[in-house]
């Protein structure tokens, strides 16, 4: 997936609909929440074994709340300018070092190694 190629295609979307209007930082993080909460809905009550064995339908109705918050977030991250990809890696790099592999409760220097090439 090329994230600035998708990113592209959502400003157009909503360019051509004239909704940024309603895309100031609040009102994303507000539809951002409520999104995630349609998603979360689809687990309400749910055993982890059933989840195994959702439908085609229900798999389909959970990917478009992904993907609504997909969206979103993408829309906020673009009006708070922040670089979604290198946000992404940094927070994967402090990740690592706050929680690195281990063995016999030692930290791994070689598992620490691979966040080297990121810039944090």
């Amino acid at each position: 997936m090329n994230y600035n190629k998708i990113l592209e295609k959502l400003l157009e979307f909503r360019q051509a609909r004239n909704w940024e209007q309603f895309h100031d930082p609040k009102n994303l993080a507000v539809a951002l929440s409520i999104e995630a909460g349609e998603l979360l809905e689809h687990f309400l009550w749910v055993e982890k074994n059933q989840i195994t064995k959702f439908n085609e339908d229900k798999l389909l109705s959970i990917s478009e709340e992904i993907a609504d918050v997909f969206i979103y977030l993408s829309y906020l991250s673009y009006g708070l300018q922040i670089d979604m990809e290198k946000a992404v890696m940094r927070k994967l790099v402090l990740n690592g070092k706050k929680y690195p592999l281990q063995t016999d409760n030692q930290p791994s220097e070689i598992q620490l190694e691979m966040y080297d090439d990121l810039q944090v």
